[in-house]
């Protein structure tokens, strides 16, 4: 999985060539309402920057939500708050493909294909799959959790991308859809790029409000422990006053024994760009109190216009649902061609015109 050229030399060599610019793609399930801090500061802003010099396809994964159940209300109307926090928080669709998973058959297409290339013992091994299937049982998950991962190789190859930026948790995926990109291509014939992890800038590590020993999450933190960035600007201030920190009122970063006051930090500098060094120099001896006082502020400044253009694209169904068409028009075009060179490959007949 190692290469020796970075993502940004390839890109600036191909903008100095005049190449296209090279491919990207990520995607984020449609599980909640909002998106909060965890991932917004986390990953999801960095897909902003791609844009300026990658050629990135966005999508929506409502097809690997439903491995688990879900309300089909709901879920429709999650993909749709999605797409539209997306554009709110600056992924430009003059700029990148942003459509919903299920409305390009061509994923579901290829992940069967790629299903009959994986060994069972293979996708067994995968830990997010041990990891869900824990809580309720392997007996009682469904078989759409058990090849989720495969699904997911499909989504990558199906664009033919240069980079995927993956955190942790997904680089054993990675290894795995380039692992069935190399198996396709020895037993066919060449199809696919093999995909590179796109290496994320340092990010945040965004922890609980109340148990700042734990990832800020939408399943297992508590609702106080959360900020969701299309909560009113005034409960996300309340729960930042509300903040646990420590009895000790000097603001300093100390992750290990200040764990609360810490993520403060880190919330602070995240959203405003400023050094935890200049933030705590600042603060020097005017304690938590004022601190969070001033933070509960900067976070209202901040997810205020974020929440006035995420509700006004939803209002506005007609723009949204166009936005998402041409996103859908540009993705079917890359990833159709794909799913033709491997059902040709495979040996299924094409189908013909009359």
């Amino acid at each position: 999985m190692s290469t020796t050229t970075t993502a940004p030399e390839v890109a600036v060599s191909a903008a100095a060539s005049g190449q296209a610019r090279p491919r990207v793609l990520s995607g984020i399930q449609p599980t909640a309402d909002s998106f909060h801090f965890g991932n917004y500061l986390g990953a999801l802003r960095q897909w902003v920057d791609l844009q300026e010099d990658y050629q990135p396809f966005f999508f929506i994964a409502d097809q690997h939500a439903i491995t688990v159940e879900q309300d089909p209300r709901l879920l429709r109307s999650r993909c749709l708050r999605a797409a539209a926090q997306l554009i709110a928080m600056g992924v430009d669709p003059r700029r990148s493909a942003i459509f919903i998973q299920s409305q390009v058959p061509a994923h579901a297409q290829l992940g069967w294909v790629l299903q009959c290339l994986t060994g069972f013992g293979e996708a067994r091994r995968m830990t997010q799959f041990k990891d869900k299937s824990a809580k309720g049982g392997e007996g009682a998950s469904s078989v759409g959790l058990f090849t989720y991962p495969i699904l997911q190789a499909a989504d990558i190859l199906l664009y033919r991308p240069h980079f995927v930026p993956v955190g942790e948790d997904q680089r054993q995926h990675l290894e795995l859809t380039r692992d069935l990109a190399q198996r396709f291509n020895r037993r066919y014939k060449k199809t696919f790029r093999l995909p590179e992890p796109y290496i994320l800038k340092a990010t945040a590590k965004i922890l609980d409000l109340q148990d700042p020993t734990s990832k800020m999450s939408k399943s297992a933190s508590s609702p106080g422990g959360i900020v969701e960035m299309l909560d009113e600007p005034t409960v996300s201030a309340k729960k930042i006053r509300s903040a646990v920190t420590d009895s000790d009122t000097v603001v300093r970063y100390d992750a290990e024994g200040k764990p609360g006051i810490s993520n403060l930090l880190t919330i602070h500098s995240s959203l405003t760009g400023r050094s935890i060094d200049d933030i705590v120099a600042e603060y020097d001896g005017r304690g938590y109190g004022e601190f969070k006082k001033d933070l509960a502020e900067v976070v209202v400044d901040f997810v205020t216009p974020f929440r006035d253009r995420t509700l006004a694209l939803l209002e506005d169904e007609q723009a949204l649902a166009d936005i998402l068409a041409d996103g859908t028009e540009q993705a079917r075009a890359v990833a159709d061609r794909t799913l033709a060179d491997v059902y040709e490959r495979v040996g299924f007949v094409a189908p013909r015109t009359r």
